[in-house]
């Protein structure tokens, strides 16, 4: 059987059989339907007569090292269940590459309202001023999560987290590099002699934090689960409010889906100044000094990411190839804000 847009085969026997051994309650039959969105890990939405369950799985295809880590979303879902973190309840993982072709972890099903646009065009002021405060509040709880008491004291290396991405996200990067860009070059070259020395933080970081990674309740506006942990790790915190506020950056529209040149206030969302002293309040973060670097990074980060994306569509290993390819028109647009913002930085 295959399921999505583009070939992902999934063996229904072989994985109906597995649930049954491993899901309390399941019965089939089993039917299943690939999630259009995710570029990165396929997801698919597993029904059942009498409940639905998602499914992530590893792409099929040679993949780049410490990528497509199903292994380390199911582990960080599972330690942040008991915590104020909203996440989907984890059921299983599976590493025996056998029964689906591929490593993945099935998890529960989360109704509720998914939303791409920043903007949020669906809802009135109030409730978007309400949103982005919860958006506010669940980083702010993730980033105060005790690490050591989940038991993710080990999720990632110690020392300057910010030195470490740099190093993997430019290894990253080269490695699956399809044309030359000056800005990326630049922001190479930049980055490791501005990386500010370590100041002891050490969080639980999502790594991609962003609306469209948040699933909401149906009548409320609160984040009941939080998705996408691919990119998690243990790191500081800044990073991942950088790569929130980066977003908001980018043009608006299906591609960048971002608020460039937005009136913010006239929509019920909240400056940056607004959002950042709100978050360092409920983080407890006195300084956000290292702000500029660590806006220069997330946009670099980014333009890496997107550079994956792309090799995996010109290979035929995206999730989705056609809107893979979109994305990585944003790439030479990213380097160029975050090379801008290193320019400031070093004539600060």
């Amino acid at each position: 059987m295959t399921v999505g847009r583009e070939m992902q085969p999934l063996d229904m026997e072989k994985l109906e059989a597995w649930c049954k051994d491993r899901l309390p309650g399941f019965a089939g039959p089993l039917s299943a339907e690939k999630f259009p969105h995710g570029q990165s890990n396929p997801t698919y939405r597993l029904k059942t007569p009498n409940a639905d369950y998602v499914l992530r799985r590893k792409p099929p295809g040679q993949l780049l090292k410490s990528a497509h880590a199903v292994e380390r979303e199911y582990r960080v879902m599972a330690a942040l269940g008991p915590t104020d973190v909203p996440v989907p309840k984890t059921h299983a993982l599976c590493e025996d590459e056998s029964v689906i072709g591929s490593v993945f972890f099935v998890m529960g099903f989360v109704p509720g309202r998914h939303f791409e646009d920043p903007r949020l065009p669906e809802v009135d002021n109030a409730c978007r001023a309400a949103i982005y405060d919860d958006i506010n509040r669940v980083l702010a709880a993730l980033h105060r999560v005790d690490v050591e008491a989940v038991g993710l004291g080990d999720f990632g290396r110690p020392g300057n987290y910010f030195a470490r991405q740099v190093k993997r996200w430019t290894e990253q990067y080269r490695a699956s590099e399809t044309e030359t860009l000056a800005d990326m070059d630049a922001l190479i070259d930049w980055l490791p002699g501005a990386t500010p020395p370590d100041d002891g933080r050490v969080a639980i970081v999502h790594g991609d934090y962003r609306i469209d990674n948040m699933i909401f309740a149906p009548n409320a506006p609160r984040i009941d689960a939080l998705i996408d942990w691919e990119l998690s790790t243990l790191g500081h915190p800044l990073a991942d409010l950088a790569h929130q506020c980066m977003q908001w950056r980018l043009p608006v529209g299906p591609v960048g889906r971002g608020l460039g040149n937005v009136d913010r206030p006239a929509l019920g969302i909240p400056t940056e100044e607004d959002y950042l002293a709100r978050y360092a309040a409920r983080a407890g973060m006195t300084s956000l000094d290292d702000w500029p670097f660590a806006l220069a990074f997330a946009f670099f980060r980014f333009a890496a990411i997107l550079q994956g994306v792309k090799k995996r569509a010109l290979d035929g290993n995206a999730s989705n190839p056609e809107f893979g390819l979109a994305l990585a028109e944003m790439i030479p647009l990213l380097a160029r804000e975050g090379a801008a913002i290193a320019g400031a930085g070093k004539a600060g």
